[in-house]
């Protein structure tokens, strides 16, 4: 019996560890664009969200494009050559993921300068998902961004698009790095315009305000300024805060769609060139 277990065990196929080192290297490469997007994109890149769940979920991903990507020789891990794609697949990653933070980050800054305006900077507080010291203003619409962001399944889109990256940009495809730093600046100054946008209509009436407030208490100097001036200023911003909450609505959406179209216009010059 124990010749017989042997000589089956004999006959057994062996393992062939060069298919099993290039099926490792095309999933290990296929993780790295996702996952450097994971840890820049918003929401994804959370600090509350665990790196662990993050790596997880890489690999999970890069499961539905490993097997669509071409065979990757063993040797690549050690070149020059291999190095230098994962370099690549990383900065495409970072890229995406980093652009549509950049791009959200109009929100966070409209809010900042909404405050400032109130009177309101130094409320703030430690932001949970940055670990910045950000505004209160600022952390609600940015917490009412991504609520419009998932509820209109732009985290999905922003997956779909990545997924879809690797077959518009396979894996090994050369990029351009000034196309990625031009990615970023467009998306940079997109932000300040979008802010701008945003910020502008409460800005100009609590400027309105102030510029009353200064003209009552030059009027009459016995008033202090502290005593009424600050309470209208503030009472003001809350009002328009809840009056525009519906404008700040439609904003963050059209915030949302031109920063997951930016993005894809992005991948589609990437492939380009």
């Amino acid at each position: 019996m124990i010749g017989l277990a042997t000589t089956e065990v004999m006959q057994m196929p062996g393992v062939d560890l060069q298919l099993a080192m290039a099926l490792l290297l095309q999933y290990f490469l296929a993780s790295l664009r996702i996952g450097a997007f994971l840890l820049s994109a918003p929401l994804f890149g959370a600090r509350w969200l665990s790196i662990k769940v993050r790596v997880i979920m890489s690999f999970c991903m890069a499961s539905a494009v490993a097997s669509q990507s071409p065979p990757i020789d063993v040797d690549l891990l050690t070149s020059s050559l291999g190095v230098m794609m994962m370099f690549i697949e990383i900065a495409i990653g970072l890229t995406v993921g980093l652009t549509l933070t950049i791009w959200f980050s109009a929100i966070l800054l409209a809010g900042e300068k909404i405050a400032t305006a109130a009177g309101l900077g130094y409320a703030a507080q430690i932001d949970p998902s940055t670990g910045a010291n950000t505004p209160v203003v600022s952390q609600i619409l940015y917490l009412f961004l991504l609520v419009i962001f998932i509820s209109i399944d732009g985290h999905l889109i922003a997956i779909g698009t990545m997924l879809e990256s690797y077959r518009i940009l396979p894996i090994g495809s050369p990029a351009q790095p000034e196309l990625l730093i031009a990615a970023g600046i467009g998306a940079a100054g997109s932000m300040f315009l979008s802010a701008t946008i945003i910020m502008m209509p409460i800005a100009m009436v609590l400027l309105m305000i102030n510029v009353t407030v200064g003209i009552i208490s030059r009027s009459a100097p016995t008033l202090n300024l502290f005593s009424f001036g600050f309470p209208i200023t503030l009472i003001a911003v809350f009002v328009l805060l809840f009056v525009s909450a519906e404008a700040f609505g439609h904003s963050a959406q059209d915030l949302v769609d031109s920063g997951l179209a930016y993005v894809r216009a992005m991948i589609g010059g990437l492939a380009n060139g």
